[in-house]
């Protein structure tokens, strides 16, 4: 396919999202109905799509109209590419721009157009960032790094490098934790790579791998509960970390959990699913860790299209729910154990003012730290804070 037609076929796909169909169903529908599009193709189709999923305010008054083809002309301007070079109707090229398409002026664009938020967002975002505010939003505009956990239960960091480099994937060690690696080269052939296969090294964001190495305590915890599991990958990290520990998960909807006694198995740990009765009977835990639902704003950059999703009506039901979960969460830790509050949100709403509203409550509990993993650190913009009673 030539550059021009990839960037109709990421028109056609973002008409299809824009319409309501989820991103991922949207690329394999567009996919099926065109197997004659090569992987490379598929690649830089995506690539296009999530861009202007990312910057999708920006885009869209750049190119006049929040349309597929309105996106993509945003996008083609913002890069200072030539507009008559792509959209210009031949084979499978978008149709040439109209009169209106050509002479379109948006002016200096409004802050929270430029940084790609909803207008309601732009004061809490503002309030919860402070000077970073500009920094944190236009990174958030960018794709995210990819990076991978070295599974420490079955290598160490040189020799992951040196395994994932025979499939010619090139890494660099990241400063956020001490098992992360940076994927530079060829990302996209992690999933076939023999390391990944063996289990030698799991993907998970740089950021999320520092907050489960700041979980580390002495004595260590003998049982740890990932209250909120999901996908799994806290609690394989904390497997392979804590390997005398006994590991549980445990998720509102198990079905997020379907695919962990797979990774588990392939990265040499062992992790026990409960839930119900079953959580009861193992209560009370040493360690009891609460990811909780939330905005997803400090995952923007993987997530874009959460950020157009989110109103202020669904952030006040996820505060409410952070703050039941978390509640409840006290009842699984043991007298003496250690309670972890976390979000993968920029938003204080969701971090700093949830555990002042929860210490108020139960003020047999106390904060015992808190951080703030911003997303100018490399990784996913994440909130962390320790909790233990009094």
């Amino acid at each position: 396919m030539t550059p021009p037609a990839r960037i109709a076929a990421a028109i056609a796909i973002l008409d299809d999202i824009l319409s309501g169909t989820a991103p991922e169903p949207a690329l394999s529908r567009w996919s099926r109905s065109n197997r004659y599009a090569g992987s490379g193709d598929r690649a830089a189709i995506r690539d296009h799509v999530f861009d202007a999923l990312r910057r999708r305010r920006s885009f869209a008054a750049l190119g006049g109209a929040t349309t597929g083809r309105g996106l993509m002309i945003g996008a083609v301007r913002a890069a200072g590419g030539k507009l008559d070079v792509v959209f210009n109707g031949t084979g499978y090229a978008p149709p040439p721009l109209t009169d209106a398409e050509a002479q379109h002026d948006p002016g200096p664009l409004p802050d929270a157009v430029a940084h790609d938020i909803p207008d309601w967002l732009e004061t809490p975002l503002r309030d919860s960032l402070g000077s970073d505010f500009s920094a944190v939003l236009t990174l958030l505009q960018s794709r995210a790094p990819v990076f991978l956990r070295v599974n420490v239960a079955k290598t160490n960091v040189a020799e992951a490098r040196v395994a994932l480099a025979k499939d010619g994937i090139a890494t660099e060690p990241h400063p956020l934790a001490n098992t992360a690696l940076e994927v530079t080269e060829n990302p996209r052939k992690i999933v076939s790579s023999q390391a990944f296969r063996d289990g030698l090294v799991e993907l998970q964001d740089a950021a999320s791998q520092a907050l489960v190495a700041d979980l580390q305590m002495d004595p260590a915890p003998a049982r740890i509960l990932d209250y909120c599991a999901g996908g799994g990958g806290k609690a394989l990290a904390l497997a392979a970390r804590t390997q005398e520990a006994g590991v549980f998960a445990d998720d509102g909807l198990p079905q997020r959990m379907a695919d962990l006694p797979r990774r588990a198995q392939r990265g040499g740990v062992s992790i026990t699913e409960i839930g119900g009765e079953c959580l009861a009977r193992e209560a009370p835990f040493d360690l009891v860790l609460c990811d909780v639902p939330c905005s997803g704003s400090g995952a923007w950059r993987r997530q874009p299209a959460a950020k157009w999703e989110l109103t202020a009506e669904r952030l006040q039901t996820l505060r409410a729910l952070q703050l039941e979960i978390l509640t409840t969460a006290t009842g699984h830790v043991a007298p003496h154990g250690t309670l972890v509050y976390a979000t993968c949100s920029l938003l204080n709403a969701e971090n700093n003012d949830q555990i002042d509203r929860f210490t108020a409550a139960q003020p047999d509990w106390r904060c015992r730290s808190r951080r703030i993993y911003s997303p100018l650190e490399g990784g996913d913009g994440f909130f962390c804070a320790v909790l233990t009673r009094d």
